[in-house]
């Protein structure tokens, strides 16, 4: 079997680089059903058809918690480091049906107007790759496309995340497609395979979090140094989950996102304003709830969660901003699991502050 020293030398770049113009997946197709943590939503994520008839087996399907149509969810990491994998190795077709795609492909490419020098020597030795057992050290070659081989395995191939806006992070997956015999684990220099973990991330980039309104007191209009008290019950107020599943023959991998709310803070809107307590920071209490709802007899409390505006609002309104802190956490198949950066997601109300210093409640 002819091989090289290593799989980025002499042409091997440029082959690659071709090898991914000739076999990049086509846009993603979504299927999507209704947004619902307990109602069973489901949105697939899949390669898409390119005229052929031939589909990528790859195929990520998202349920629970989860944004309809395959879209963004609405969680913001905590952590400004952290951002979903912008691209992943995953199961793309059986050995016939990629002799069919690739060998047609190269040789469309070989045929086209001007395909001469390095481009055309990096085709050859792509062609070779796959046809002739020609490898490099870490990556062997395949012979007539592995189809006797057929139904035993799949060659994997880079899939782009969509929704990441970094073209080079998300062409950053650039190796050759590469075959995987059902049941064993892709190689293991391919650490962008898909993995639980990889799928745990997609799932929190996918998680709709519930769009919850705090309750206050007075509600939407209150009085200058007048203490505005913010709560949320326990029953608006519950973790959700979000799961990403791979399930291709010979290979299957899922993975569920959960996440715990922990705290509420309130940003006032306005300088102005003194906040409880001090942080602006409502942990959760015991029973799962955020503050305490008011009550008569309650006006001379201070109240464990609210505001206190110290201006008039005038003509118009502060824009109150609620922000839901949530732990994340994940586990996958064969155990695995482990943390995510905490999550956020804010909602605005608009609070009117009227001029009178003192109220009979």
């Amino acid at each position: 079997m002819p091989v090289r020293s290593t799989r980025r030398t002499f042409v091997g770049v440029t082959a690659l680089t071709l090898a991914f113009s000739i076999i990049a997946f086509t846009q993603a197709a979504y299927a999507g059903k209704p947004v619902g943590s307990d109602k069973g939503a489901t949105t697939e994520e899949t390669g898409g058809g390119d005229g052929t008839g031939i589909y990528a087996a790859a195929r990520i399907t998202y349920s629970g918690s989860v944004a309809a149509n395959g879209s963004k969810g609405n969680v913001t990491s905590a952590d400004v480091n952290w951002t979903p994998p912008p691209c992943w190795y995953a199961p793309y077709l059986g050995a016939k049906d990629f002799k069919k795609k690739m060998s047609g492909d190269i040789e469309s490419q070989m045929n086209a107007p001007g395909m001469g020098g390095h481009a055309g020597a990096a085709l050859s030795e792509l062609k070779r790759h796959y046809e002739d057992e020609y490898g490099w050290t870490d990556t062997p070659g395949y012979k007539d496309y592995n189809v006797d081989k057929d139904g035993e395995g799949m060659f994997w191939a880079a899939v782009e995340n969509p929704d990441e806006p970094d073209l080079l992070k998300r062409n950053s997956c650039n190796d050759l497609p590469f075959w995987v015999d059902n049941g064993e684990a892709p190689p293991p220099q391919y650490e962008q395979a898909i993995t639980p973990e990889i799928l745990a991330a997609l799932a929190y980039q996918h998680m709709q979090l519930p769009d919850t309104e705090v309750s206050l007191a007075p509600e939407q209009t209150t009085k200058v140094n007048l203490p505005t008290w913010a709560w949320l019950d326990k029953a608006v107020f519950h973790e959700v989950q979000a799961t990403a599943a791979i399930n291709v023959p010979g290979f299957n991998l899922q993975a569920t996102t959960t996440a715990r709310p922990v705290s509420l803070t309130l940003e006032p809107g306005t300088d102005d304003a003194v906040t409880y307590p001090a942080s602006g920071e409502c942990v959760i209490n015991n029973d799962d709830s955020i503050g305490e709802p008011y009550a008569r007899g309650k006006a001379n409390r201070t109240p464990p969660c609210g505001i206190k505006y110290l201006r008039s609002s005038g003509n118009g309104t502060y824009n109150l901003q609620a922000t839901i802190t949530w732990d994340i956490s994940w586990t996958g198949t064969g155990s695995a699991g482990g943390d995510l950066p905490d999550g956020t997601f804010g909602n605005g109300q608009a609070v009117t502050v009227q001029e009178i210093q003192s109220v009979n409640r």
